[in-house]
């Protein structure tokens, strides 16, 4: 029977083809608002790491409004380029890479369970992404002129 109800439910081929792109979309629309609240609602975000009890670690690696706006700048302008599946693997990795200090920082801290997994699933979306890069309808596949 759950062979029955597997093979029933499974998407055709050119349902499958637009999963990755719209995973890869999906996934960088977080970085992307994400990012852009970085500039929005910079100072809330400060004060939201100067509760973190991790705050003396965050002065020591830079100044932390240095930080968010390095980070926003990340994730909006490398969230982007996930999206349309251009240097995809280079995108998934350097948001990759600035995610795991932010969520080592900020979201490692009392009260913050919800905000920590949402991360850690974040991340194992990047991982999934770096490791099969564009897959289909990524402007990495195109051709050159």
């Amino acid at each position: 029977m759950m062979r029955t109800i597997e093979a029933y439910i499974t998407p055709s081929q050119s349902l499958k083809d637009w999963g990755d792109p719209v995973f890869r979309v999906l996934t960088s629309l977080i970085f992307i608002i994400g990012g852009l609240g970085h500039f929005g609602q910079h100072q809330m975000m400060l004060d939201r790491m100067g509760d973190s009890p991790w705050w003396n670690i965050i002065n020591m690696v830079g100044n932390p409004s240095w930080l968010l706006w390095l980070s926003g700048g990340i994730f909006i302008i490398f969230g982007a380029m996930l999206a349309l599946g251009w240097m995809t693997r280079l995108s998934a990795l350097l948001i990759f890479l600035t995610l795991v200090p932010i969520t080592i920082t900020v979201h490692i801290a009392p009260g913050h369970v919800g905000p920590l997994f949402k991360n850690i699933a974040i991340l194992g979306s990047l991982f999934l992404i770096y490791c099969r890069g564009p897959v289909t309808y990524a402007r990495d596949n195109r051709k050159p002129h």
